[in-house]
């Protein structure tokens, strides 16, 4: 039976740990020259502009030993006013996955009901589960755990955000995220993740949620669609910014984390993007690790 990562949800915590482990393993090297996937074809079916999603994955399906066929969805025939479903369908007879890049997480909803295929999630406004697979691996590699590890997210309640909050739900991470009013993350992620027992605040104060962090996070203030937002949603983010301050506050041994791209002098500074506590871009590299331990997982 085939099994999709629309969410995080779609892992059990058991499932979330073994791909941790071997996600691990690949980054150390051992089966290096296993090609568990020899012979599959993974599509990269893409919306939106990319670079970590794209390269990682079309390097990670490489590595696995198959190919990844890079799908502009304008020079498809949906441009021309086939169905979703019916190219849905279709897809299912050629490829062995698809990971989908796009805006409406119905979109992808859609496009897995139709298919007989895996779909991986490779972003879409409300998630972004593959980020957060990069992300508890980069937390647990550097704090040795997930459980009670202190995590404050600062900044826009974004599909990155809710994906962390499905994360502190699988893993126990402690997560208070500090955002402006108005741009809280999506409520009924937040419900379903307290009602299954997940340890998260939502506070509008980045110094409280800051305070004995063990791990900083922040992405970007304006997510790709929302442009014609930015001067509105800026001035909601006056004392969002990730500085020296902030850093400050936390506890001395606490690492600094963003998804990447970074608007620098915006949601983060030159100084503490660049400073020794920063782990982005071994945060960048493991979605390469995870991701191959996802499509060996869900593909194989």
């Amino acid at each position: 039976m085939k099994k999709d990562f629309l969410t995080l949800l779609d892992l059990t915590s058991e499932e979330l740990q073994a791909l941790l482990r071997r996600a691990a393993e690949f980054k150390s090297g051992k089966d290096v020259s296993a090609c568990p996937l020899m012979g599959k074809s993974i599509g990269l079916m893409f919306n939106k502009t990319s670079t970590r999603t794209r390269i990682s994955f079309q390097t990670g399906i490489y590595q696995l030993g198959a190919q990844a066929i890079y799908i502009n969805t304008n020079e498809l025939q949906l441009g021309r006013g086939e169905s979703l479903e019916d190219t849905a369908r279709v897809l299912s007879r050629f490829l062995h996955g698809i990971v989908i890049r796009t805006y409406e997480h119905s979109t992808i909803e859609k496009l897995a009901a139709n298919s007989t295929i895996p779909i991986i999630n490779g972003l879409t406004d409300l998630h972004h589960p593959c980020q957060a697979l990069a992300d508890v691996l980069t937390v647990r590699e550097n704090k040795g755990r997930l459980r009670d590890v202190r995590m404050a997210y600062i900044g826009d309640g974004n599909n990155v955000a809710n994906s962390l909050i499905e994360a502190a739900l699988l893993t126990g991470i402690d997560l208070v995220l500090a955002c402006p009013k108005g741009l809280e993350p999506d409520s009924m992620v937040l419900e379903n993740a307290r009602s299954g027992g997940a340890k998260v605040r939502v506070l509008t104060d980045p110094a409280e949620a800051a305070k004995d962090a063990d791990v900083l996070y922040t992405d970007v203030w304006i997510s790709m669609g929302q442009e014609k937002e930015v001067e509105r949603k800026k001035k909601k983010f006056e004392g969002y910014q990730i500085n020296r301050r902030l850093v400050s506050l936390a506890k001395p041994d606490a690492i600094v984390m963003h998804c990447l791209p970074a608007h620098r002098g915006e949601e983060i500074t030159d100084e503490v993007l660049d400073s020794p506590r920063s782990v982005v871009i071994d945060q960048a590299e493991n979605r390469l690790h995870t991701q191959k331990a996802l499509l060996e997982m869900l593909v194989k």
